[in-house]
């Protein structure tokens, strides 16, 4: 990937990359081969979770029948074995994000790195009277420990607002960001409208009151990528099972000065340096923040997703799904009666509807049985839907592997459903 300018998020290169070859792609998906209810499956819930490739699929069997045995504590051939590639995962990680790989902590998942943030970073700067700024755009993962952290020490939590359009409003955003601000929280992409946030405008806005800023990149990891170095943040966080990785992986960037300073969320083995009943010295960084037994099959797995994702081209997938996401906004907008929820200036890998009076869980369950599955609810966004007047939508996410014939069968599916809530 080609670096951006300071601040940006990453993009596809402006040279038109070589288009995909979707159908070799879906080959090396072994679950997108079967049928559901009689019907091929087209898979667009990317964004709830992706699919994974054999070549995630082989790492995980292969550890397990080969390597299998405990990190950093070993000295036979198995636990070396296995260290070698832990960490290994963690270089593939630092390059992925631009980032030393010193600065990379394996956790469970974008949750879990924002309330390791909250609960450590935020626990030092956040007192009685004091801010934390939230966009109206965000996961509740990016609220809720914001909210458990204001509770504790007296503070609040103050919501950025968004436009019609979905897009967050600059100018409510710097008239927010005043003295008693102790962090930004943002996210890359949203999940329940695709908005794409100009993070490189928004850090900067931060940056110039001194205000540290936490991105949320489950969703904008896998369409966008991102460059730690250059982007001005002070913490990036994502999930592992939203970019062909495997569940209960995840990452939290930070500076390396951010985790010099952060004292351990959680103790156990590894996270020491020494331990006596009269004390307990920490380890190094990244390690005091990975206390136990890591999730290891999960990190090598995570670095088989990235291996997958540069071989075939961070560009060219980012290429390829804004314009097969073009197409199917196009065609969601020739069904009568179809609402698309938010038109934001830049979108990524997700659009949300609603058709006519259908409950989007009614709309999602017919799709089904015309084997799409999309998603339908509240998506963890109730703030936003709140926003639109909304208790739900039905969501359609894109990935490398979808193509023309799943935009097809989700067209067909909703006029089934039009038939039959006619």
């Amino acid at each position: 990937m080609t670096a951006p300018a300071a601040g940006a998020a990453l993009r596809a290169p402006a040279a038109p990359p070589v288009a995909l070859d979707v159908a070799r792609i879906r080959a090396e998906f072994p679950i997108l081969g079967q049928q559901v209810h009689g019907r091929p499956l087209a898979y667009l819930d990317s964004a709830a979770t992706s699919q994974k490739p054999v070549a995630v699929l082989e790492a995980l069997d292969r550890y397990y029948r080969q390597d299998n045995a405990n990190v950093h504590r070993g000295v036979h051939a198995l636990s070396e074995r296995a260290t070698r590639a832990y960490e290994g995962a963690r270089v593939e990680v630092a390059r992925f994000l631009h980032a030393d790989p010193h600065e990379i902590v394996f956790v469970r998942g974008a949750t879990e790195a924002v309330n390791l943030v909250a609960q450590t970073f935020g626990r030092q700067r956040v007192g009685p009277g004091d801010e934390i700024l939230v966009t109206t755009l965000e996961h509740h993962s990016d609220i809720v420990p914001w909210q458990l952290l204001a509770a504790e020490r007296g503070a609040r939590v103050v919501p950025v607002p968004v436009d019609d359009a979905g897009d967050l409003d600059l100018g409510a955003l710097e008239a927010l960001l005043g003295p008693r601000v102790r962090l930004l929280a943002v996210t890359q992409v949203s999940n329940a409208l695709g908005t794409v946030t100009p993070l490189d405008r928004i850090v900067a806005l931060a940056r110039a009151r001194g205000v540290p800023v936490l991105v949320d990149g489950a969703q904008g990891a896998p369409h966008l990528g991102f460059d730690a170095a250059a982007s001005g943040a002070d913490f990036y966080v994502l999930s592992g099972h939203k970019l062909y990785g495997p569940t209960g992986i995840g990452v939290l960037w930070a500076r390396r000065e951010h985790l010099e300073a952060m004292p351990p969320w959680q103790g156990g083995g590894d996270m020491i340096r020494s331990v006596t009943f009269e004390g307990t010295t920490w380890n190094d960084v990244p390690y005091r923040f990975e206390a136990g037994t890591p999730h290891i099959a999960g990190a090598i797995g995570l670095a088989a997703a990235l291996r997958w994702i540069a071989g075939v081209g961070a560009g060219a997938i980012a290429a390829h799904e804004r314009a097969l996401l073009g197409r199917l906004l196009a065609a969601l907008r020739e069904v009568p009666g179809l609402r698309i929820v938010g038109e934001p200036r830049e979108r990524a890998g997700v659009v949300s509807f609603l058709l006519g009076d259908v409950h989007p869980h009614d709309l999602a369950t017919i799709v089904d049985r015309e084997g799409v599955a999309i998603r339908a609810g509240h998506h963890c966004a109730q703030p936003l839907m709140r926003r639109y007047g909304l208790a739900a939508t039905a969501r359609a996410s894109v990935a490398a592997y979808n193509d023309d014939a799943d935009v097809a069968a989700l067209v067909r599916a909703l006029h089934v459903a039009r038939e039959v809530f006619a």
